[in-house]
């Protein structure tokens, strides 16, 4: 999928593998930063990515196993757990409007 318009994003995964705690608290994190925009945020294991996902936001390691596991759906990866611009740009685009590139 090449992107997503912002008013067509519902359901954002944080997809995981490692269970450190890490993307748990991203997901928690995009949970508040998102809560007045209507968009569920949901933590998964990333072979468990359901499939009414509109957006996968996975570490950049785990980013070719989530591409298998969600084909066709738009996918954030990103380098820094907390605070990593790809994040914030996703943030920024849906509460301002504007199209998430995959």
């Amino acid at each position: 999928m090449a992107g997503i318009d912002s008013k067509d994003i519902h359901k954002i995964i944080v997809a995981c593998d490692a269970g450190m705690g890490s993307s748990v608290m991203l997901a928690s994190q995009l949970r508040k930063q998102l809560k007045e925009t209507g968009v569920s945020v949901e933590h998964t294991p990333v072979n468990s990515i359901p499939g009414d996902a509109d957006v996968v936001v996975c570490h950049a390691g785990l980013a070719a196993r989530a591409r298998a596991a969600a084909p066709g759906k738009v996918l954030v990866s990103f380098q820094i757990f907390l605070g990593d611009p790809a994040v914030t740009r996703l943030v920024n685009t849906i509460k301002n409007g504007g199209t998430v590139d995959a």
